[in-house]
């Protein structure tokens, strides 16, 4: 055998070596051991994009879940059905609920001995089965997914209506819930395993071949920044900080509270899907709204309300997943739950202005973190003593009262409330009283400057 022919063979073997590896059986693979939510959707989709950069052959996810939300799992679900590669569910314990439509969208499912699967009815929050429309809706989701793959449709639409009947496998008017021997003999799943490693063995597969999907920091940030608590307490800083930075001169760190709180309230809930373009454009009209209401239109009307109910909406809204106002696959009570984070926060940011807000825009620490261009000597501070001695006396409104403001006493500014409601610029008052470092005037009818 001369060189050249060597130099061939070589070549030709490496060739074929390449050849095998790049038919090798690439397995991607993540796990969902979570309630299917906005969460398990990100993880999902992100997952399936990276199997696809790797050209995975098969993708693979391992689940353990009691149930979530509907919406989140129909996207799952549709991720899953409209894969170009095969896909495989691996029921680890649980794949009850939102995880059984799951499970039936996958080409195979493999059941961990001692699992269970089934128990799809719709239900609330509190566990309650949902009226009709939503439970029609389920069993159509069902039975699509199983005749998408070729599973038992009547079999489907048990798990979620009690009234199908199957008499081998329930007893009429109970949801059919399959163990794992049950559900690989009614054909449901395709076999059950003692281990991944058992999966492996059954499904052709070698551990060699596996990538497992790894959850970065980033995503465990914004799982715990789109928690509700959380949502809660950004909404009262997007209120409070909108207030105190109302409250003092210039641009200083309130606004910028009011606005990290809102990036973080907004940005984690738009990567998720939920908040849309839309829904943050409500906001922050709502916001504009209230801006005008406070600086340029006098008293308070429609746009105040208007912006009150635009930044309640757009606020909520972005919570929760919806198709323009479409909310028929959210889970049933997850609105009004949103409403009343909002809601609640607001009144918390509200409770916390009237307790603390003086004192917190005195503090030391408040005085270093703002712009404070009119706290001059000129302007002053004064002693309580000094504004008692202000009572009776005459001042000019700097700024418009509503009913809080600023009024000119003597060539100093003072912060004030009028008692009559509305006080326009220049218009002249008088000081009624003094509470609790508070000054109160009344204007002077028909007099101005």
């Amino acid at each position: 055998m001369n060189k050249s022919t060597k130099t061939f063979l070589a070549f030709l073997f490496l060739w074929v070596a390449c050849m095998q590896v790049s038919m090798a059986q690439r397995v991607y693979k993540v796990d969902v051991k979570d309630d299917i939510g906005p969460n398990a959707w990100r993880t999902i989709n992100l997952a399936y994009k990276k199997a696809e950069e790797t050209k995975a052959k098969i993708f693979l996810v391992e689940l353990n879940t009691f149930g979530g939300a509907v919406n989140f799992a129909d996207s799952i679900r549709t991720r899953l059905l409209s894969a170009d590669m095969k896909t495989i569910v691996y029921v680890n314990n649980n794949a009850a609920s939102a995880g059984t439509l799951i499970s039936l969208a996958a080409d195979k499912i493999y059941m961990q001995k001692g699992g269970s699967l089934g128990a799809a009815s719709v239900v609330n929050q509190q566990g309650e089965i949902m009226p009709e429309k939503y439970q029609s809706y389920m069993r159509g989701l069902m039975r699509a997914t199983a005749e998408a793959k070729g599973r038992d449709v009547h079999i489907a639409e048990a798990f979620v209506d009690p009234e199908v009947s199957v008499p081998a496998l329930k007893p009429d008017g109970k949801l059919l819930t399959l163990t794992t021997s049950e559900a690989v003999k009614a054909g449901v799943a395709d076999a059950e395993v003692t281990s991944i490693t058992d999966l492996y063995t059954k499904a052709e597969i070698k551990p060699s071949e596996v990538s497992q999907h790894k959850i970065t920091t980033i995503d465990r940030i914004i799982a715990f920044l789109i928690n509700p608590m959380v949502s809660g307490f950004l909404i009262l800083g997007i209120i409070g900080g909108i207030y105190f930075e109302l409250q003092t001169p210039g641009i200083g760190f309130a606004l910028f509270i009011a606005l990290l709180c809102g990036a973080l309230f907004f940005a984690p809930l738009y990567l998720q899907g939920l908040a849309d373009h839309w829904e943050i454009a409500i906001f922050v009209i709502g916001v504009v709204l209230l801006a005008l209401e406070i600086f340029v239109i006098p008293g308070f009307g429609v746009a105040g309300v208007l912006g009150i109910i635009f930044v309640l909406c757009g606020l909520a809204f972005s919570m929760v997943d919806n198709d323009f106002l479409d909310f028929k696959l959210t889970r049933p009570g997850l609105l009004m739950n949103s409403f009343l984070i909002v809601i609640g926060a607001m009144l918390g940011a509200v409770v916390l202005m009237v307790a603390f807000g003086r004192n917190l825009m005195k503090s030391s620490l408040f005085k270093r973190l703002v712009l404070e261009d009119e706290q001059k000597a000129e302007v002053g501070y004064t002693s309580s003593q000094q504004m008692v001695d202000l009572i009776g006396k005459q001042g000019v409104a700097r700024t418009v009262l509503r009913p809080a403001g600023k009024v000119e006493i003597e060539g100093r500014w003072y912060d004030v409330v009028a008692l009559d409601g509305f006080v326009d610029v220049g218009e002249l008052v008088s000081v009624e009283k003094h509470e609790n470092y508070n000054l109160f005037v009344r204007k002077l009818e028909d007099k101005a400057i």
